[in-house]
């Protein structure tokens, strides 16, 4: 099978998983569903094609690389006409708390609940409850090295998806960020609603409120 027919069923793929899929992911299945060995090098130009494609402007939605692999989302243009579908419950906000927790989380994980309250100044058993629910932190074990060996939190798979990025070394340089705020509709990384609040983390590592 050519590139030219190889790749809407590398496209049909990507359209139907309600996740990100990785090239390893679409690799197998096509291997099994056509019962012969597909190349990754061929699946990496199927790829490429679709991403090129799906930049031009007639089309709302566009193919992006988040969370280690790939997902079809809606560009940014067009997000506030999408959230009509489902009104409020389409954008799932953090309150401005949960968000400050989560960025200490972020920027200096692994990182134990005592070490975040030092930096906020204020208890977070409910901010990391609310993360945890919400499978944005995770429980990374323990800091042996600290008396009562207290749990350690860092971010999950869903927190990169959220935010568009593959790796927590994504994330902006403290000094570049001016403000962040996670939500959770077709691309959060790009749709921040105006008035909301958000934070800011300025160079010295500390947290100040910000409204947009």
């Amino acid at each position: 099978m050519d590139i030219e027919q190889l790749m809407p069923h590398v496209e049909a793929l990507i359209f139907a998983s309600e996740r990100p899929v990785t090239q390893l992911e679409i690799i197998d299945m096509l291997t099994n569903a056509m019962e012969e060995l597909v190349e990754g090098d061929r699946v990496s130009v199927c790829i490429e094609a679709i991403l090129e494609k799906y930049e031009a402007s007639y089309y709302p939605f566009q193919l992006r690389e988040i969370g280690g692999g790939y997902q079809f989302l809606t560009k940014k243009d067009y997000h506030k006409t999408v959230m009509q579908l489902n009104g409020d419950k389409f954008i799932k906000k953090l309150s401005t708390s949960a968000m400050e927790t989560l960025a200490i989380i972020a920027y200096k994980q692994p990182v134990t609940k005592s070490e975040i309250e030092f930096i906020r100044g204020v208890s977070v058993d409910y901010s990391i409850q609310k993360l945890l629910d919400k499978e944005l932190v995770v429980i990374a074990g323990r800091n042996e090295n600290m008396v009562g060996k207290p749990l350690i939190y860092a971010t999950t798979k869903n927190f990169m998806d959220y935010l568009g990025i593959n790796s927590p070394n994504q994330l902006p340089e403290i000094k570049d960020i001016s403000n962040i705020e996670v939500v959770m509709p077709t691309d959060a990384a790009e749709a921040i609603p105006d008035g909301q609040p958000t934070f800011i983390v300025n160079e010295e590592g500390s947290l100040q409120h910000k409204r947009a």
